[in-house]
């Protein structure tokens, strides 16, 4: 399995945000092919330490980093990445993180 962990910072404008993320970018995504699972972090976000300036996490699975890769190169996956540049335009606003896990 492998997942991609979006991290966005608090936007200024959260309601504008989350009315983008969820009616229009949510519904894009899950038309990628390849995707098994889609996540979302609901509720507030802290660290061991206390409040972090995030404001969402999305995760999504795949079968393993190839796919990852497949997906976002389909038309599928180019529209939603275009997408996030509409509802989250600041690359310093937003983390990405790919990767393979396994069971321990």
């Amino acid at each position: 399995m492998a997942q991609m962990v979006v991290i966005y910072r608090k936007p200024q404008d959260v309601a504008a945000f989350d009315r983008h993320y969820f009616d229009i970018h949510v519904p894009l995504a899950k038309k990628i092919p390849g995707l098994r699972k889609y996540e979302v972090s609901n509720g507030r976000i802290v660290t061991p330490v206390g409040p972090a300036d995030v404001h969402r996490i999305g995760t999504l699975y795949f079968d393993d980093l190839a796919a990852i890769e497949r997906a976002f190169a389909s038309p599928e996956g180019q529209a939603a990445g275009a997408d996030r540049r509409i509802y989250a335009p600041d690359d310093s606003g937003v983390q990405m993180f790919l990767f393979d896990t396994r069971d321990v």
